[in-house]
């Protein structure tokens, strides 16, 4: 009976909340006109709170406005590349929504990144201007003579910091590497030194909904690290979409920001989802268990976006039951599965309900999420297709074929928030897109009330405290060291961080290395969560009759020596 169940009878439907939409009746409003509007209706209201320094909604835009206007003085025009490499900082939103506002193209950078992976995303993007933070300054200075960026901005944590932090904070920063001093350079300019100097009227720049808004890259080093073209339409319309999945919110509700803005998933549900719905945004911007219990307590945000490392990390923190988390009355979790004990153990300390969901980079990133309130919610299963989401499961070998209800096969999914394509990667555009068609590359099944669950992932990704590891980033790094013949990574299971990386090495002929000498040789070429914890050594690896490496032997080999 159950195979009879059609995807395109979307049985999903019957498990939408009250109030939910099959279909959307999209506003044709891009993100700067978004924040324009909630302006007007809230002039006063906290936007975004950082360490107590409070910014309205009035203020926020015209440091917008102050900004777009200084990115035209240095010549950026409609369709120009900025970068931004910060953490959740008041800069980081006023840049990203200055660049949109001018039609320029926003491409978010990972602060861990390294030098050699931000060079790609860097040349790779064509960004022109860069805006960072004081305690990487140096580094970017050097950097960029290899790269097309001309004019560097930078901002400092103590640029926003209420009394007596901001009295206190020079005295103390640098002995806590909270702060830098940067080499003076041509070119370099102070974030608050740029905004005065600007006028609060920018140029009035015509944006079309279908022009992209950004680039955001997906993985790592060259050959890996593709930038997804996200519209302004994908982006717009992804937030009406998860406005539209929760009409229980109203514009009192105050989010947790923690979740980095420089990803997706934080960009989307923790900054742009906030400035849509009106919201407050209390900034975190090193996500881990102290700063975020710390922002819960003294806060009180109502809405938390995070990661499954950062409910563990908040449930295993020594002092948790003297906090008080009850002010949060919604989660969202996304990024790799929750643990049933972990929802467990987290709403009966929050009294919050948690929702998970799913979604990737190429689709803004949500696709998926469980009924918030009033609709059935399946632990381990990744819910239901949003509104205007459509979503079917076809035959791993053929691609084409709808494999029966309760059966696995790849995860495709169509809906106005999946991108436009991958930037100069016509190839790779073409394999992933397919009538509009978005392949995931991810191993999924359908229940019969149309609850979808991720088997596996096709692609081989680690996610490792909540941050997306490519294994050929890692890989390619060991490729270049003399004395490896060959690499294969693997994720392993980790007690907090979800995943670690473990690498299998097979050294050429007469040499030798430890297991430490090769995490050292990695450690300059990449971000600190991509480091192996553990590495193996072989003298050969399993392959397939063309030579391919076969990880999932390698992976079932490892799961059945830690039974």
């Amino acid at each position: 009976m159950a195979a009879e169940i059609k995807y395109e009878g979307k049985p999903w439907l019957t498990s939408y909340e009250k109030g939910v939409p099959e279909k959307v009746e999209y506003e044709e409003i891009c993100l700067p006109e978004i924040l324009d509007r909630t302006a007007g209706k809230f002039p006063d209201k906290m936007a975004l709170l950082f360490q107590g320094y409070k910014i309205t909604y009035r203020e926020l835009n015209d440091m917008v406005n102050r900004f777009a206007s200084c990115l035209h003085g240095f010549g950026i025009k409609k369709g120009d590349s900025v970068a931004i490499l910060l953490p959740n900082l008041i800069p980081c939103v006023a840049a990203y929504y200055a660049i949109l506002r001018i039609g320029a193209i926003a491409v978010m950078n990972n602060p861990l990144y390294s030098d050699r992976e931000l060079e790609h995303q860097f040349n790779d993007s064509g960004a022109k201007v860069l805006v960072t933070i004081d305690l990487l300054g140096n580094r970017m200075i050097d950097l960029r003579p290899k790269t097309k960026i001309k004019e560097i901005v930078y901002t400092s944590i103590g640029d926003y910091l209420p009394f007596p932090k901001n009295l206190l904070f020079p005295l103390v920063a640098k002995k806590k590497k909270l702060a830098a001093d940067v080499k003076s350079a041509k070119n370099v300019f102070k974030w608050k030194a740029v905004l005065e100097k600007s006028s609060p009227n920018p140029t009035d720049v015509e944006l079309s909904f279908e022009d992209v808004a950004m680039y955001q890259y997906t993985g790592g080093t060259t050959g890996v690290s593709k930038g997804v073209m996200l519209t302004h339409s994908n982006l717009s319309k992804q937030v009406q979409q998860i406005g539209a999945w929760f009409p229980t919110f109203n514009s009192n509700e105050i989010m947790l920001g923690a979740l980095p803005f420089f990803h997706v998933f934080g960009l989307t549900t923790a900054m742009n989802l906030a400035i849509y719905l009106g919201w407050g945004d209390i900034l975190v911007p090193k996500p881990q268990p102290e700063p975020l219990l710390e922002a819960i307590r003294k806060f009180k945000p109502t809405f938390a976006p995070l990661v499954p490392t950062m409910y563990i990390g908040i449930l295993n923190y020594p002092d948790i039951d003297k906090i008080d988390l009850t002010s949060i009355n919604g989660c969202f979790s996304g990024s790799a599965p929750l643990p049933v004990e972990v929802i467990r153990d987290f709403e009966n300390k929050t009294g919050a309900v948690i929702v998970e969901g799913y979604g990737l980079t190429e689709s803004s990133p949500v696709t998926h999420i469980n009924p918030y309130a009033g609709g059935k919610r399946k632990v381990g299963s990744i819910g239901v297709p949003i509104s205007d989401t459509n979503c079917r499961i076809v035959d791993l070998n053929d691609g084409e074929t709808e494999v029966p209800v309760g059966e696995s096969g790849e995860l495709l999914v169509k809906g106005p928030q999946v991108m436009k394509g991958y930037w100069h990667k016509p190839d790779e555009t073409a394999n992933t897109l397919k009538d509009g068609w978005l392949y995931t590359g991810d191993i999924a099944k359908m229940d019969e009330e149309g609850y979808f669950y991720i088997v596996d992932r096709k692609k081989d990704m680690v996610i490792s405290g909540g941050y997306n590891v490519y294994p050929r980033d890692i890989e390619e790094v060991l490729y270049e060291n003399p004395k490896v013949q060959e690499a294969a990574v693997i994720g392993i299971p980790h007690p907090t961080r979800g995943e670690a990386i473990k690498v299998f090495v097979v050294l050429k002929k007469g040499e030798t290395a430890t297991q430490e000498s090769l995490i050292e040789y990695c450690a300059g070429k990449l971000a600190r969560y991509k480091l192996p914890t553990e590495i193996e050594f072989r003298t050969e690896l399993p392959k397939t009759n063309v030579g391919k490496i076969l990880k999932k032997d390698l992976r079932t080999e490892e799961m059945a020596k830690r039974k």
